[in-house]
């Protein structure tokens, strides 16, 4: 163990769909380019779990999480964006030269899966080791379901003083992406309609971002009832059980020509493909669904003729088109007017009860579950 390196408590995954448990291992001390952080709280995405899963070309065992938030506490000399007592979020990893990354767009960056899936640095070595070998990390250019990170100046974001830190991960990855689907990608207009399909955290973020939009019919299709209750508390204006029937019949009520915009978090072909129909002439069916594997190569809901002769657009979305470093001041300054309060989708736990966490978000129980890191946090 070098002197520099750092021991950490984290959660690991040693096989898939296996639970989460805390281990000591071995953090590698803060290269030229990277910053240590202590993490105070970090968000549980169902992206951490399709990884759990074995979804992603990393091996395993592994430590994910990807949207912490916490207190930098080492920097590499090259490291000019923050500084050891730098309150941060920490979000998705980008290479910031692509075309992309220069164009904006760093969601899409070309070396995306490199950069965030691999398990590892872009050189092949790892920052996370216990006592037998490697440990797989760098999710996301994080792994932040530990007490510290390794992070990059590309994929930390400063924070205001006056905002809870705890929570401040949370608008990483799932905030970001429901809100920016609906404020960047897809651009909803005020007055216009959106169909939004899941009330999760992803689902209900596109809510608050609808409201902040001003559209004028935000639809949420949500089985769990105390979510649909949440999404009209949030500003929602129909709420629709799926069980209730055809899908199409039911939106057609409410909006007779159809919805503007349709986005999806479930991943679910049935209720993708029911969606298709409750769409407007050009309308947008934005996706961020990630579906099982048995489901990877299902087809898009339309025909291509229809496609065609209704002028529909189909986008896939990743982390809402966010550029982290404009887009997350943006949301806080929304926050802090009381005009996005995502705080509300939150349920906090301790890291020690994680696979808790992972359960009651999986079974409606909560929203957004958010872990603390130590103690202090707790109380």
């Amino acid at each position: 163990m070098n002197e520099n390196d750092s021991l950490i408590t984290a959660a690991v995954v040693r096989e898939p769909m296996g639970e989460f448990t805390l281990e000591q291992l071995r953090l590698d001390a803060p290269r030229a380019d990277e910053a240590r952080v202590r993490i105070v709280g970090v968000g549980v995405c169902h992206t951490d779990l399709v990884g759990a899963a074995g979804a992603f070309p990393l091996s395993l065992p592994a430590v994910f999480g990807h949207e912490g938030a916490g207190i930098v506490e080492e920097c590499g000399n090259a490291v000019r964006k923050v500084k050891p007592g730098d309150r941060v979020a920490v979000t998705f990893l980008s290479c910031g030269h692509c075309t992309n990354c220069v164009a904006r767009h760093p969601a899409y960056c070309h070396t995306m899966p490199q950069l965030n899936y691999a398990g590892m640095r872009t050189d092949g070595t790892r920052t996370l080791y216990d006592a037998r070998g490697p440990v797989s990390g760098s999710f996301f250019g994080q792994s932040s379901f530990a007490t510290h990170v390794l992070a990059y100046e590309r994929n930390l974001v400063k924070l205001p003083d006056d905002v809870p830190l705890a929570i401040m991960g949370a608008l990483g990855c799932g905030v970001q992406t429901g809100a920016g689907a609906v404020m960047r990608a897809m651009r909803c207009g005020k007055n216009s309609s959106l169909l939004v399909l899941g009330g999760g955290a992803v689902g209900l973020s596109a809510v608050l971002g609808a409201v902040v939009q001003g559209c004028a019919a935000i639809i949420v299709v949500e089985p769990y009832a105390a979510r649909r209750e949440l999404a009209l508390s949030l500003g929602a204006t129909h709420v629709i059980d799926p069980s209730g029937g055809a899908l199409a019949d039911t939106v057609r009520r409410i909006v007779p020509d159809g919805v503007n915009f349709a986005f999806d978090t479930t991943g679910m072909p049935e209720v993708v493909e029911g969606a298709a129909d409750c769409l407007a002439p050009q309308g947008v069916f934005g996706f961020v669904g990630v579906p099982k594997a048995a489901d990877v190569g299902m087809k898009l809901p339309s025909t291509m003729l229809n496609v065609i002769l209704r002028g529909h657009t189909y986008m896939g979305i990743i982390e809402g088109d966010s550029e982290p470093d404009e887009f997350i001041p943006q949301l806080i300054e929304l926050y802090r007017a009381g005009r996005f309060p995502f705080d509300r989708l939150i349920k906090t736990y301790p890291l020690s009860a994680i696979n808790r966490a992972v359960a009651e978000q999986r079974d409606g129980l909560c929203v957004k579950a958010v872990l603390l890191t130590h103690d202090e946090e707790m109380t």
